[in-house]
């Protein structure tokens, strides 16, 4: 008997290491829910790219910041599946701003894309998880917010939060077959960017040790074996993807 097909919903999933990481998925098999907060036409080209692998996918757009269009996301998923049994909380904001310069309604918006919306979206399909007896969570912190870099105080806060959910739900879900992990990126320049032709990446490029910088195949590996069958021992573990950089 065949078994049943999964389904993995990841979050800014248009470009750069979401869209890496849904191929991946697709590539094991996986159905695929794509998300993206305003720009459709990358989403959609995602998606042709994952049906030319052989996997069915459809988009869920949305911003994941706002608990409502998050809920309504959650459900276009799983109104068109039936369960989500891998969810990828990729999608994150960064605005540098200096600490004494965050207003209120910034600090909650960075706090509601990187962290909130990691909540709803957990809450919303770890029923189905459990219920399944095998589910696969992945969340995402950065080298620098671990770091605790100046600049930007409300990007390391909401992502040392996601940290101490990941360990908290690894716990929790851990025995009904679920896991949770987080992985924290090193320098990942943008898909369309020209690295030589960018000093700040060559200066970058210097200081880590492998002396090349991030692809998203890097993180889409990762997150590959987090969501196999033989990732399921790994539990509440930070994964470092950084080319050995300290942090």
């Amino acid at each position: 008997m065949a078994l049943e097909k999964r389904t993995a919903l990841i979050t800014g999933s248009g470009r750069n290491i979401g869209r890496g990481c849904a191929k991946e998925l697709a590539k094991a098999g996986f159905n695929i829910v794509l998300n993206g907060s305003s720009n459709r036409a990358d989403c959609e080209s995602v998606a042709e790219e994952i049906r030319a692998l052989g996997s069915h996918s459809i988009i869920a757009m949305g911003d994941i910041g706002d608990k409502s269009a998050s809920n309504d996301i959650a459900k276009t998923a799983l109104d068109a599946f039936g369960r989500i049994d891998v969810l990828i909380n990729n999608a994150a904001i960064r605005p540098a701003q200096p600490f004494l310069e965050t207003t209120d309604d910034v600090w909650a918006r960075v706090m509601d894309v990187n962290f909130n919306a990691a909540i709803w979206l957990c809450r919303a399909f770890l029923p189905g998880m459990v219920e399944a007896g095998w589910g696969r969570i992945v969340n995402f912190t950065g080298m620098n917010a671990q770091r605790g870099t100046g600049g930007r105080p409300v990007v390391t806060a909401s992502k040392h939060a996601c940290w101490g959910l990941t360990k908290a739900l690894a716990r929790e879900f851990g025995p009904q077959g679920v896991t949770c992990n987080i992985i924290s990126p090193g320098t990942f320049p943008d898909q369309d960017l020209v690295v030589a032709k960018s000093n700040a990446m060559q200066e970058l490029l210097k200081e880590t040790p492998t002396r090349r910088l991030g692809d998203s195949a890097d993180i889409a590996a990762i997150v590959g074996l987090l969501c196999s069958h033989q990732g399921g021992f790994i539990n509440g573990q930070i994964l470092q993807v950084n080319g050995g950089v300290e942090t």
